[in-house]
């Protein structure tokens, strides 16, 4: 008996010991990352081949965040310039039952986000006000059905995914000293849209019990203008300009993804 006992204590010493070392993949997420440039990592500078328009990159915080966890599995089909729609016909579809982690980013172009920069650059301040304006009602008036309806073919689709959705960081530091060409007046209303989009997507992903991360906290004191830009002013190529930049996704983003996954 006593040898029997010392089998058996061998045998489950040898079994944990196997446990520690069997590969993260084992036990790891089914990880999804949905969304538009800011969570395709457009910006960075550096896209995978495959990826096209979409611009897909491995320096973006669902690539830091895969290389790191070794995931069960991961499908990155964030693209750049979605809009709501564009998640619901191409992204959701790489949802299932066994995805158990999926981030989003989205709601910023639904808004005019390109088409308020544009007019903040080449137009005059109030012509970049009221455009801000624009995009404002639109956010509070439209937005919330639009991602609505993203966020419930989210929870359809994978009931018992860890959604965390991330919002967007104001552009500029105001005042801020610096040549972009964009006066005080300006910055602020570019500023005061990103606070509305905070206001909405944090409320939407919050009725539906979703985990939602403020990146304008993190990107305080790394704004453009700022002594230490996590995003890129404007840029070459063009769709480059006012995204996260590397620092922006390694030191901005990707901690807003972990204080959630660990």
């Amino acid at each position: 008996m006593r040898l029997v006992r010392t089998l058996s204590s061998a045998a489950l010493a040898i079994a944990a010991a196997l446990a520690l070392v069997v590969p993260a993949e084992a036990a790891g997420e089914n990880y999804v990352a949905l969304g538009d440039s800011y969570s395709s990592g457009t910006g960075t500078g550096s896209y995978y081949s495959d990826s096209g328009s979409c611009k897909r990159s491995q320096y973006s915080y669902p690539a830091l965040w895969a290389a790191s966890h070794a995931p069960a599995s991961f499908k990155f089909v964030a693209c750049s310039g979605a809009k709501t729609g564009d998640v619901l016909a191409n992204q959701v579809g790489a949802l299932s039952a066994s995805t158990s982690l999926v981030s989003i980013s989205i709601g910023g172009n639904d808004a005019g986000f390109t088409d308020v920069i544009t007019t903040c650059t080449f137009g005059s301040d109030s012509t970049c006000v009221n455009r801000v304006n624009q995009a404002k009602a639109y956010a509070t008036g439209t937005l919330p059905g639009l991602l609505d309806n993203v966020y419930a073919q989210i929870r359809t689709r994978a009931p018992s995914a860890t959604v965390v959705v991330l919002g967007y960081p104001r552009l500029y530091k105001v005042p801020g000293s610096c040549s972009v060409g964009l006066s005080d007046t300006k910055r602020a209303a570019i500023n005061s849209a990103a606070d509305t989009l905070h206001q909405v997507i944090s409320a939407q992903a919050g009725a539906k019990a979703f985990a939602y991360r403020d990146l304008r906290t993190p990107f305080t004191g790394h704004e453009i203008c700022s002594s230490d830009w996590w995003l890129n002013s404007l840029s070459w190529p063009v769709e480059e300009s006012y995204h996260p930049n590397r620092n922006g996704q390694r030191l901005g983003y990707l901690p807003q993804l972990t204080a959630v996954t660990g």
